[in-house]
């Protein structure tokens, strides 16, 4: 049964605390996204996370809010030194994210040769289920090094430049990585996947950017009207998976050895405090370090396949990271509760970072106009930049959507996409679609998701963030 909601504005809905909420649930949604959920049970998981202890402030959800494996994805909280750390809160795919590259190269310079660099990067970076490199097979020791390095060992192996890691989340490494805490079957499984796409909503997009909504922010972050964008989306690949499948056990004795109350025993959890929570931690860490090489690596592959495709060279081509962000991460952070500064573990479960100008996290480059928030939407459609606001720290700390969120599920996209030909329709479009199999294309089709546009638009009407640019894909790489 959903709980009973109460709405506080146009773009707020309150979840009251009931039974044994330790919080009120806050959800991001104007009346339009409430109505998409329909038999979604995504509120009920919201009103599931308000029950976990040590919690702080309200158990949160932004507007791309579906259901998920224990919180909903678009799920944030955030948990005191009292508080606990799920496996349920970060998810299976561990610091899935986004890279948004910007380029020196203008949409009427790349059209012409938009198929070939289709075909091209389908070639040179490994996609769908299982994918992986014969190319690129790690050693034990070189594994330990990514884990504990992540984007750092990319570059330091000639996969990126120098000022690459500046303008990644963390530097491109979190602290505390335990490569000892990642079990054999996780390592044979990451050993020969870095530089790969994998399966599901993973891409690799070639865009455009459509609009400028503030020149100011978008000059800071180097984007200009009519320019081409490469969006990359994938995240720690079957390493993460198996790190989050190794701990679900370990965190279901955890709950019953603390007396932890679970309303659904997806959100096994450990206190914070505890040697179980201390090693999910630190192979968490390390499968995040691994996806910060994996994005790396595919820039690297991106970089040559369009300077090779289009004939120029680095200078020429301008390819440069703009930012690049996790969606799926248990981060401590410092936020500010009731006048006083704390210490939180903050979960972001398909959502992602959205800091404002001044905090001490972001790169120089962007420190006085705010974080890039990159928002991708399907693959018809449009995507989106914004800059972080001062209101996403007062409210969801410093958080924000991360997509535009299903709408769909796999299989019911399959059944209502039945003799239509998506990748047809796509390519009438101007779309050129590259994928592993049909069934992806299907799956992912633009139907099967919101318009990420009314998700944005609630995202900036409570104050989280702003429209920075927009963008249109060209060309897409499927998982």
């Amino acid at each position: 049964m959903k709980p009973r909601i109460e709405r506080i504005d146009d773009v707020r809905v309150r979840i009251p605390c009931v039974g044994g909420m330790r919080v009120e649930g806050l959800v991001f949604a104007d009346e339009r996204i409430l109505g998409a959920l329909g038999e979604d049970t995504s509120l009920t998981q919201v009103a599931n996370v308000a029950h976990l202890p040590g919690i702080v402030g309200r158990a949160l959800a932004m507007p791309d809010i579906h259901m998920g494996y224990g919180f909903p994805i678009g799920g944030v909280a955030a948990f005191g030194e009292d508080g606990v750390v799920s496996p349920g809160g970060v998810g299976y795919d561990i610091n899935c994210g986004v890279r948004l590259l910007r380029t020196a190269l203008t949409a009427d310079e790349v059209r012409p040769k938009l198929c070939e660099i289709a075909e091209a990067l389908y070639r040179a970076i490994p996609s769908g289920v299982g994918s992986h490199r014969k190319d690129l097979r790690l050693t034990d020791s070189e594994l330990d090094d990514v884990m504990e390095t992540g984007a750092t060992w990319a570059v330091g192996r000639g996969f990126g430049r120098a000022g690459d890691a500046a303008h990644i989340e963390a530097g491109g490494a979190l602290a505390d990585a335990n490569p000892e805490a990642v079990s054999k079957r996780a390592r044979e499984r990451g050993r020969a996947q870095l530089g790969t796409i994998g399966s599901g909503n993973h891409f690799v997009e070639v865009g455009r950017v459509a609009r400028v909504f503030d020149v100011a922010v978008a000059s800071a972050f180097g984007l200009f009207e009519g320019d081409v964008t490469i969006l990359i989306h994938t995240g720690s690949r079957g390493f993460g998976y198996q790190v989050c499948d190794d701990f679900l056990e370990m965190m279901q004795g955890a709950s019953r050895k603390y007396g932890i109350a679970l309303p659904d025993r997806q959100l096994c959890a450990a206190p914070l405090a505890s040697s179980e929570a201390r090693e999910y931690l630190g192979a968490m860490a390390a499968a995040a370090n691994f996806a910060f090489a994996n994005r790396q690596v595919i820039t690297h592959w991106v970089r040559e396949v369009v300077e090779e495709t289009m004939g120029c060279g680095p200078s020429d081509s301008g390819i440069e990271v703009v930012y690049d962000v996790c969606h799926n991460i248990a981060k401590f952070e410092e936020h500010e509760v009731n006048g006083r500064r704390r210490r939180l573990c903050v979960h972001r479960k398909g959502a992602t970072r959205a800091f404002p100008a001044g905090h001490v996290e972001l790169p120089a480059a962007y420190r006085d106009v705010g974080q890039p928030v990159i928002i991708p939407g399907d693959m018809g459609r449009r995507s989106y930049v914004l800059v972080g606001e001062a209101g996403a720290m007062r409210e969801t700390w410093g958080t924000a959507c991360h997509g535009a969120g299903r709408v769909l599920s796999r299989s019911r996209a399959t059944r209502e996409a039945k003799g239509r030909n998506i990748v047809r329709e796509l390519l009438d479009a101007g779309i050129f679609v590259r994928a592993s199999s049909r069934a992806t294309v299907v799956e992912e089709m633009p139907d099967a998701y919101k318009d990420v546009s009314d998700v944005v638009d609630v995202v900036e009407r409570a104050g989280l963030a702003r429209r920075v640019a927009e963008l249109r894909p060209m060309a897409v790489v499927k998982g």
